[in-house]
């Protein structure tokens, strides 16, 4: 039985009823939970449903990705239930009569995946009794090495895919680079995908009704505060390698209330909204 998802069983397969029972309740966030055993990315499936009016809520889980993205256009693929691939659909642009929400301006949605960053590292280390913090914007490290990433993409009618990609079981042989890592090679005490997507999933319902709740102001919810107690990146010298090709160096000092880096210069201080972060030793 070379294609059952039992033949490796230290890499179970997920549940889907099991799952649709934890977290797929009235009232809750989380309207519907679907686990596919293979797809090329959660996010362009989850973007397509979106736009054919997928309501908000929905939460796509993939055994096997096989063309994930990630920031800046990268791409990535990791063994089967080797990971956690999910994706999640959010529409914070409209309005939700019953829970008080009105619809939130575009402008505070990069706040989201700094959110889901938040509710990842804070699941991770609830579970893992691992280290886990964050790099600006939204890498999760353990021990310097990157463990997760989060990519949030914005659809039609004031909607948002968030994607994230955690290293669960991949051996050291399986890993795409030689800076990243997973939960089993950095001794966490869960490598269970099971009850990490389900503290996952809540951990990013309580942060995202907060945030609502608050207008989308991310110190009125307490989301900055959080994310600055979690960013391994400030207090440390940086390189920003932007999109354009302009290179920056300087101390990064704080995330604003748009949720940019600001790095201090020589003499400046450039609040940063894109791009890829070195910390340099």
């Amino acid at each position: 039985m070379p294609d059952s998802p039992y033949t490796d069983l230290s890499r179970p397969p997920l549940s889907q009823a099991v799952l649709r029972r934890a977290v797929v309740r009235a009232g809750a966030l989380w309207t519907d939970l679907r686990v596919v055993p293979r797809t090329a990315s959660t996010n362009a499936g989850l973007a397509a449903a979106a736009r054919d009016g997928a309501a908000e809520g929905v939460v796509l889980v993939a055994e096997h990705q096989t063309a994930g993205r990630g920031r800046l256009g990268r791409g990535w693929e990791s063994p089967p239930r080797a990971g956690l691939t999910v994706s999640v659909l959010l529409r914070p642009g409209a309005p939700v009569p019953a829970r008080g929400w009105s619809p939130l301006p575009s402008s505070r949605y990069g706040w989201l995946p700094l959110l889901a960053g938040v509710a990842l590292a804070d699941a991770v280390r609830r579970l893992g009794e691992v280290d886990a913090v964050l790099k600006w914007p939204n890498d999760l490290l353990i021990d310097g090495a990157k463990c997760a990433g989060i990519l949030a993409e914005a659809v039609p009618d004031g909607g948002v895919v968030i994607g994230i990609g955690l290293n669960v079981s991949l051996g050291a042989d399986e890993l795409p680079r030689d800076d990243t890592t997973s939960l089993l090679l950095s001794g966490s005490a869960c490598v269970d995908r099971d009850p990490l997507l389900r503290a996952l999933l809540r951990e990013l319902a309580d942060g995202y009704a907060d945030w609502r709740a608050a207008g989308g102001d991310p110190d009125r919810c307490g989301l900055r505060a959080d994310y600055l107690a979690r960013c391994d990146t400030l207090s440390r010298r940086v390189r920003v390698q932007r999109p354009g090709g302009d290179d920056l160096d300087g101390e990064a000092v704080d995330v604003d209330s748009d949720g940019r880096l600001v790095v201090s210069g020589a003499d400046t201080r450039t609040p940063v909204a894109a791009g890829d972060i070195v910390h340099v030793r």
